[in-house]
């Protein structure tokens, strides 16, 4: 049997099982690689001391300070009732602020006796609102002098003291120690940079920018390992994604050129307004592709209400006047639809193929939904197989194996994020030759962004908004500081209805959830400190219609209501017979109210940027201006008051976009949100390093164009093997 290679050494067998679980379950790190390439996050100078004054809320974070005071108060409770409770209260500083720490219960004895006025340790904690202070309860911490920790400072050999990404079951200086243990394995890992390519732009190995990542001696040691380390997460993927375009290019498809004087010249000769520069330009570029015979990838990214659905309508007619059939992809039964309702509202009588006063060029627009009755399901898959039906919408059920096309021509995917490999693949599989594809998005995506996450699909930009669309206020509302201005704005709300208008009340939570195994029957007092659950849609539909928004009619909608019974409030709200529609996130794609004038968000820093200016975009979509108040309790110096004021001060998406990705962890980018999860960028920041991108973007084409397989270079193999681990290729699968 062949010895493991040391980088692919399981952790237990070095660390121990105890910690190797730890590191698996909070890390998601397995093997001797995993942690080498677990990097630090910063670095602090032994002489220097971090930022109280910039610590994020609610995460885990490790500080180096000084003991300011410490305080033992004793206080009577349900545990200590003749007023033995203790509670000690530490506030460390660091020149730029303060911050307490507070030790309960037989926690305090240890810290009463270790954290003495002017001492310096590292803390970490997570840090919490208590009393409107920032505050971290029972953290751990490593003192940084005494001579009971000669041996701490011995382990931090360099000036330099590496803070790892950490959790609250691992603080940051015992992955420190765990990276020291497994360092000399750093001498083993394969280099996947062709060495032309590293020696022409003087980048270190890869076993030379391990060792300086983990223990650099000076700053320039850590900028020649990240120079290094970003190269080979930009290279890697760039190459991952030049062998799908590769692929694809090798792939026959059929031409569709739309016939002369045919369905599509029809629909545009009847169109009542004209369409904008944008639209024309971006319909070109979709039809030069429909009539190429090796198959379209095409990312159709636009603003929120640019116009994309008239821009794929305009493909689907295309590719059904040459004799194929259309489908589109919807995420949600809402939005399917929704967008049924507006593409055959668009054609009219051109909607009505084979039907008595449908036109002459006229084709069938078919909806094929999970929840549909037996008899509809059935004359839809009909419409289908035969080739009636030129155009279907639908959500999931397209994909399932009893649906046939007569001849799949392409698939407009909506809102692509939300649909993995399988489906898409799935999907595609149904045409005789692979169907050509659109793909759309409403969030817009920085460039760099767009050739990192979907580098194998050419791009399209809608950014101009058409003519008659208003402009939305957006305000934020702090609950906390100020109470009066939620009061205010139930009344803003009346007001927009008064007007003859109606509103949205999106929430974070549904309200109707099991209860969750997570949380703890009894809450200790630290855990006081910890945020209340979101608000939910079902308590706040409650409160709104017994209290501020008594006698107008408030409705609620939700992903867990039946197809039928959400289809149903949609069309009530949508001919204005509701007055407040609160509900979840459903709203964010493609709902189409142009009478509803005004959002409030409650919670709304618990949403993403792209998100609520996702949600924002379902605004102002008539002739009357649009109005979005954020609500929040959020303290003013939070991160995420800061991310709320970034989104009410522009409308720009693509402005926001940099915003969002600058504040969140680069790991999103590729969609591996969880926390835990890999993720392949751990040193690129997409938004800083777009030459970088750019630059590996074109070696990675010459690269693949010169040898597909990769056979002259199996370090390259071997990094791809590991960034294409399951959840990855389905990431990258989903572009």
């Amino acid at each position: 049997m062949d010895p493991v290679p040391a980088l692919e050494e399981p952790l237990k067998n070095t660390l121990g099982a105890a910690t190797a679980k730890v590191m698996a379950e909070h890390l998601g790190l397995h093997t001797v690689g995993d942690l080498l390439h677990h990097y630090p996050r910063r670095y602090e100078e032994r002489g220097q001391l971090t930022h109280l004054a910039d610590l994020p809320m609610d995460e885990h974070v490790t500080v180096v300070a000084q003991v300011a005071d410490a305080r033992l108060h004793t206080f009577a409770s349900a545990k200590a009732p003749r007023g033995k409770g203790q509670r000690l209260e530490v506030t460390i500083t660091d020149g730029s602020g303060r911050l307490q720490l507070v030790f309960f219960g037989h926690g305090v004895h240890k810290p009463h006796k270790d954290l003495l006025p002017g001492t310096r340790a590292l803390f970490a904690g997570k840090v919490s609102v208590f009393n409107r202070r920032l505050q971290l309860a029972h953290p751990a911490y490593e003192l940084l002098r005494g001579e009971e920790v000669t041996e701490t400072v011995d382990s931090w050999a360099g000036a330099l003291i590496p803070m790892y990404p950490a959790t609250a079951k691992l603080e940051s200086w015992k992955i420190a120690k765990a990276v020291q243990t497994v360092l000399l394995s750093a001498q083993e890992a394969v280099d996947p940079l062709p060495d032309s390519l590293r020696e022409g732009r003087g980048l270190a190995t890869l076993p030379e920018a391990l060792l300086k990542i983990h223990r650099p001696h000076t700053k320039a040691d850590i900028e020649s390992a990240r120079d290094r380390l970003k190269w080979d997460e930009a290279f890697v993927l760039q190459v991952a994604l030049a062998r799908r375009r590769h692929a694809d290019a090798q792939l026959p498809a059929v031409a569709r050129r739309p016939a002369p004087e045919g369905l599509l010249t029809t629909f545009d000769a009847r169109l009542p307004f004209t369409l904008t520069d944008g639209q024309r330009k971006v319909s070109k570029e979709i039809f030069d592709d429909l009539a190429t015979e090796h198959p379209m990838h095409r990312l159709l990214q636009g603003e929120v209400g640019s116009g994309k659905t008239m821009v794929a309508l305009r493909a689907m007619l295309a590719v059904v006047d040459a004799g194929g059939q259309a489908a589109m992809l919807a995420p949600t039964e809402v939005l399917a639809q929704q967008h049924h309702r507006s593409v055959t509202e668009m054609m009219g009588e051109l909607a009505e193929g084979g039907m008595l006063g449908g036109a002459e060029h006229a084709t069938k627009v078919v909806l094929l939904t999970g929840s549909m009755g037996a008899a509809g399901r059935r004359q839809a898959l009909l419409d289908l197989v035969t080739g009636e039906a030129g155009i279907v919408i639908g959500t999931h059920a397209l994909i399932e194996d009893k649906v046939q096309f007569h001849d799949l021509g392409l698939v407009v995917v909506d809102e692509q994020h939300r649909f993995g490999v399988e489906q898409r693949d799935a999907l595609r599989g149904k045409g005789k030759q692979p169907p050509h594809l659109l793909v759309m998005t409403a969030t817009p995506i920085p460039r760099t962004v767009a050739m990192t996450v979907f580098g194998d699909l050419e791009t399209s930009v809608l950014d101009q908004l058409p003519a008659g669309r208003s402009p939305i206020a957006s305000h934020v509302v702090p609950a906390a500081d100020k109470p009066h201005f939620l009061a205010r704005t139930w009344e803003r709300v009346r007001e927009e209805v008064e007007n003859g208008h109606q509103a949205y009340v999106v929430c974070p939570r549904i309200g109707d959830e099991e209860d969750d195994p997570k949380k703890p029957g009894r809450k200790s007092p630290e855990d006081e400190a910890e945020k209340r659950p979101p608000l939910a849609v079902l308590a706040v539909a409650d409160q709104l219609a017994k209290g501020p928004l008594q006698g107008l009619k408030v409705e609620v909608l939700h992903g867990r209501m039946h197809p039928d019974d959400k289809d149903a409030v949609m069309r009530r709200f949508a001919a204005g017979e509701t007055h407040v529609l609160v509900a979840t996130t459903v709203i964010e794609v493609g709902v189409n109210v142009p009478n509803a004038t005004a959002m409030v968000i409650m919670d709304a820093d618990r949403f993403g940027v792209s998100q609520l200016h996702q949600l924002r975009g379902r605004v102002g979509r008539g002739s009357a201006a649009g109005l979005c108040l954020l609500v929040t309790e959020m303290p003013e110096a939070s991160a995420a008051r800061q991310r709320l004021n970034a989104v009410a001060a522009t409308l720009d998406g693509f402005e926001l976009s940099r915003i969002d990705l600058e504040q969140r962890r680069e790991g999103d980018v590729l969609g591996q949100a969880q926390s835990g999860a890999r993720t392949s960028l751990r040193m690129l920041a997409v938004i800083d390093d777009e030459e970088i991108i750019a630059e590996a973007r074109q070696e990675a084409a010459a690269v693949v164009a010169a040898d597909p397989d990769l056979k002259s270079l199996p370090g390259l193999r071997t990094a791809l093997d590991a960034l294409l681990d399951e959840e990855r290729e389905q990431y990258l699968d989903k572009g």
